[in-house]
């Protein structure tokens, strides 16, 4: 086995001193902090109330340079492990490195009470790791994904048998995975009902980006990659030339020079979290253009819910974990072509949103991202008591069968 190279580390290890420091909440995600404020964001940010969080990315390769850990902090109380490799390494020596510097980190900070995974692949170099509790937050099925690595479904049976519990981003997701572990829990995508509320406010201001685009307009955010219908989306602004597409999302794992270009169609990039009401507030309808393809079988979208807390009227593409529930108590239309998006969006601008207004507040009021960590934060700290007493027992048990052996021994028996 070739030797793991040597491991330098760009800024201090120790996350905190002192005997009222949190407890370590150890994360391993193949997304990456800065790039789109999503679940695993929301839910650490949460999180970072009751425990130290560091997030542990995937390497980022370059050419020429040592290996390294880059350890910098972000607002709200998180800390970003970011692993920096040469190119050419073998698989070996990388997973090798990483090992090393997760052993670094757990051994200037202590053992994690909480081991939090996003990617099974972490496996390879973390699963020698001892924590009270190990939890698996499957938001997605990676391995439909482009580009997804072979190896996923094997790692992630293996994320399976480390597990203490599994939560999972959707309920058709939670369908699928429950039967594969004893304590699988759906956590649907939550809201922050007063972040995005703020579209609803009269003294938003559009965007110079987008204030001079006219309605009316239909709008989409999220990350654009092969899991929009971009077909669908030209097919869709092309019966509608007098209608605005805003387009806002980075572009990943397609080339950007594949998307549709009409004049009604405006591709503005991604925004930062902060700013995505202030263009939601000037939009007249929610365009959810998701393709319908293995890497869209399980998604729960996490718009949905904001594009609603924003008071936008939506039309999305049948996707499982929007028709149910959002479809089926018609806070959502849906739609399968152009034809259909077209006419569900005439219905939506045309119809009056005082009462759909108060029935989708009401169907938000019943879920948070406040009450989603607050729950799932009541199973770890359920599993790690029952671990504590389950350790109890043995070690009772354990102190009963020596004083009995030294007893009959003739030895002390105060073992």
């Amino acid at each position: 086995m070739p030797k793991a190279p040597l491991v330098a580390v760009t800024s201090p290890l120790a996350l905190s001193s002192g005997p009222a420091s949190k407890p370590l909440l150890l994360c391993f995600s193949h997304l990456r902090w800065d790039f789109v404020f999503q679940r695993p964001q929301h839910l650490l940010t949460r999180a970072a109330r009751h425990y130290q969080v560091v997030f542990f990315e995937e390497p980022i390769i370059e050419d020429g340079i040592e290996p390294e850990l880059d350890i910098s902090p972000r607002e709200g109380g998180i800390t970003v492990a970011q692993p920096r490799l040469p190119s050419g390494l073998s698989e070996t020596a990388t997973i090798a490195a990483q090992r090393k510097m997760v052993d670094s980190l757990i051994a200037v900070n202590g053992r994690p009470a909480v081991l939090w995974y996003y990617a099974p692949l972490a496996m390879a170099f973390s699963s020698h790791v001892v924590a009270e509790t190990c939890v698996y937050d499957c938001m997605d099925e990676l391995s439909a994904f482009k580009n997804a690595p072979a190896l996923l479904p094997a790692m992630e049976r293996r994320l399976f048998g480390r597990a203490d519990l599994v939560f999972t981003g959707g309920m058709s997701l939670y369908e699928a995975k429950r039967d594969q572990h004893p304590r699988v829990h759906g956590f649907p995508s939550s809201i922050d009902v007063k972040h995005f509320a703020r579209a609803r406010s009269p003294e938003r201001k559009d965007p110079d980006d987008q204030a001079a685009i006219p309605h009316p307009r239909l709008g989409f955010f999220g990350v654009v990659d092969e899991r929009m219908d971009v077909d669908l989306v030209a097919a869709t602004a092309a019966l509608r030339p007098d209608w605005q597409f805003v387009m806002i999302g980075p572009v990943v794992k397609i080339d950007p020079e594949s998307l549709p270009r009409l004049p009604n169609l405006h591709w503005l990039g991604g925004k930062p979290y902060a700013q995505l009401p202030d263009y939601l507030g000037g939009w007249d309808i929610g365009f959810m253009p998701f393709a319908r393809n293995e890497a869209t079988r399980f998604i729960s979208p996490t718009k949905t819910p904001e594009f609603l807390a924003a008071g936008l009227p939506v039309v999305s593409t049948p996707i499982t974990d929007v028709v149910r529930p959002y479809g089926e108590k018609k806070l959502v239309e849906i739609a399968e072509t152009a034809e259909e998006v077209v006419a569900r969006a005439e219905l939506l601008l045309a119809q009056p949103r005082e009462a759909w207004l108060a029935r989708v507040d009401r169907h938000l009021s019943r879920g948070s991202w406040d009450r989603t960590w607050d729950t799932m934060h009541e199973l770890i700290r359920g599993q790690s008591s029952s671990r504590n007493v389950q350790r109890d027992r043995r070690e009772r048990a354990g102190g009963s069968s020596a004083a009995a052996s030294a007893a009959v021994l003739g030895g002390p028996s105060h073992v």
